[in-house]
């Protein structure tokens, strides 16, 4: 009888063990797909970014280098507290300047992407010019 039961919690584990494995390559060819993606700086009018001030400039282009991110990675980038960035990107949010979702429990932000104006300025050089 012993024997019966020990045969089938092997069966159900080797299962159970084969499903995660199948589970785990999936995942593996998801993060491989999203990794290949990568965001295009995005071009404003430079009359419309110095409208921001510099706190949520500072925040505003470390986004918009990044693509998307959390609070967390902003502040890795800006030196600044977690907290602090978590306001100033919900401000820039609030602003319409980005959009933000939650993904799990961390709330994520992207640029919102602007299509007209004359001088338009590429984000990338700001940043470089911003962290200097």
């Amino acid at each position: 009888m012993e024997r019966g039961i020990i045969m089938v919690r092997r069966s159900m584990f080797e299962k159970i063990f084969r499903e995660m494995m199948s589970m785990r390559q999936r995942l593996d060819e998801i993060e491989k797909n999203f990794s290949s993606l990568k965001p295009q700086p995005v071009s404003l009018p430079e009359s419309e970014l110095i409208t921001l001030p510099d706190h949520l400039r500072k925040t505003y282009v470390v986004v918009v280098s990044k693509g998307e991110c959390d609070a967390v990675q902003v502040s890795n980038l800006t030196g600044r507290c977690r907290a602090i960035e978590s306001n100033y990107l919900n401000q820039l949010s609030r602003m319409g300047w980005l959009n933000k979702r939650r993904i799990s429990k961390a709330v994520h932000f992207r640029p919102i992407s602007q299509k007209t104006g004359k001088n338009l300025v590429s984000t990338s050089k700001l940043c470089g010019a911003l962290f200097e």
